[in-house]
């Protein structure tokens, strides 16, 4: 590790990181690979939740509103997810299937939205939200209609979305540390 420069670190990668291992290891647990456990669950939390929220919240600091609100956003996603699952063992209602159907189409809406922000931005995040768009509402259709093998193919869609994201995440860690793109983002070329 380096002496800070007093440059501003960039907290994309956090974010990145946070979301694609987390939704690699949901959605392996979707694609019917190992059942849904409390390692999942503490990701949720913690790398999801809670790191995305702090890598959120410094882009806020850098000026930056589309990472400040998908960071802070998916965060909140995250601990919601991990909210869901665990607030039936403590007496609340469990999900019916329709609320989690509701929950997932809204997510899915709020992430159409953020990937069209995204065609202004590198090919890897229009990668990253248009794949997360198709399995919000892959996973909403397999919830809605009780499908299991549309959850199962949402789950392999979901560990494409998730890699995409680490991707992302690591991309620019290294091209940072190596002053040039080792792993290319496909910048958009100027107007």
């Amino acid at each position: 590790m380096s002496a800070s420069n007093g440059v501003l670190a960039n907290p994309a990668p956090l974010g990145l990181l946070g979301f694609g291992m987390t939704t690699v290891l949901l959605n392996v647990h979707n694609a019917g690979l190992f059942p849904m456990t409390s390692m999942v669950l503490a990701m949720g939390i913690f790398y999801g939740g809670i790191a995305q929220m702090i890598a959120g919240i410094e882009e806020w600091k850098v000026g930056n509103t589309f990472g400040a609100t998908a960071f802070t956003s998916y965060g909140c996603f995250w601990l919601t997810f991990v909210a869901i699952s665990a607030l039936p063992k403590l007496g609340f209602a469990a999900d019916d299937g329709t609320s989690m159907t509701a929950y997932l189409v809204v997510w899915g809406i709020f992430t159409l939205f953020m990937f069209i922000g995204t065609l202004k931005l590198n090919r890897t995040l229009q990668i990253i939200f248009g794949s997360a768009t198709v399995l919000f509402f892959m996973l909403a259709y397999g919830k809605a209609t009780g499908n299991e093998e549309v959850i199962r193919l949402a789950g392999f869609e979901g560990i494409f979305c998730g890699a995409s994201a680490m991707y992302g995440g690591l991309a620019q860690i290294l091209n940072e540390l190596y002053g040039r793109p080792v792993m290319p983002l496909g910048v958009r070329k100027a107007a």
